[in-house]
């Protein structure tokens, strides 16, 4: 009955994650606002928003102008139910698990907006953070949940300032060569971002949710990840190709908090 509820839950708040998705880019209220079809306009019925079930029914077109639905909506709800099933079928349900799933669904939201717009908003960023760190059994949790999202948020920091420096030296360096009396007083060379901001407070949420230990192999995972994907995309063009790197870290959290027991023993046995 509580994998039922879980799973139910799940999908629903996936259903609410596809109006957060589509208009948290867009600057618009998800609270405001009745569904509606994006392509005409019309306002969905309330058997239109049943999850997963309306859009097998509709055959994933719109019941007004019957222009196509993206299978996105019935993906996210299916996630969704998936990583509360997960969760509840590992940690049972209590409210502690319902701010992991909740900070969970906040990565899935950041995972699809930087993966289709390639930015990540800082209230579903702050919420994911808040949600892990309140994620805890007791008050002592909050608080070592709390210190190592500091922790990771100030490592990854750092870890931009310098990376940012090294690549910006190196761009300069590079410039200086084809310095000319006219471009002597300029600046030729470009100020290279390593990462974005949003990453830094995935690091903390990550850091929240996983502690030290897991926190580091998840970043290890995630470079893993996205390794092959930078690879065939730069193959495929000729232009060097930036790749959003938040579903990367995202799949690798939810994996390495799934998985946490096997690798702790991994590592206490290996090093």
């Amino acid at each position: 009955m509580e994998l039922f509820i879980a799973t139910t839950l799940g999908l629903l708040l996936g259903s609410f994650l596809n109006v957060v998705i589509l208009r948290i880019p867009k600057d618009e209220t998800v609270v405001f606002g009745s569904s509606h079809c994006v392509a005409c306009g019309n306002e969905l019925k309330p058997w239109h928003n049943i999850p997963v079930l309306s859009w097998m029914f509709l055959k994933g077109k719109c019941a007004f102008c019957e222009v196509k639905i993206s299978a996105q909506y019935p993906i996210i709800e299916l996630v969704s139910a998936f990583i509360f099933f997960i969760l509840a079928l590992k940690y049972g349900v209590s409210f502690p698990i319902l701010l992991v799933g909740l900070s969970f669904l906040m990565l899935l939201a950041l995972s699809m907006i930087d993966f289709k717009y390639k930015m990540v908003p800082d209230s579903l960023n702050l919420l994911a953070m808040l949600f892990a760190i309140f994620g805890a059994w007791s008050i002592s949790g909050v608080l070592i949940n709390f210190q190592n999202a500091l922790l990771f948020a100030g490592g990854f920091t750092l870890l931009r300032f310098a990376l940012s420096y090294l690549l910006t030296s190196s761009a300069q360096r590079n410039a200086k060569k084809t310095i000319t009396p006219w471009t002597k007083n300029y600046h030729t060379y470009p100020f290279i971002e390593a990462m974005g901001e949003g990453d830094i407070m995935v690091a903390a949420t990550m850091g929240a949710l996983l502690g030290l230990k897991l926190t580091l192999v998840a970043i290890f995972l995630s470079a893993l990840l996205a390794l092959p994907v930078m690879l065939i995309l730069n193959r495929q063009h000729k232009e060097p190709q930036t790749v959003p790197f938040v579903p990367f870290l995202a799949l690798a959290t939810f994996v390495v908090y799934i998985y946490d027991s096997p690798i702790l023993a991994y590592l206490e046995a290996n090093y």
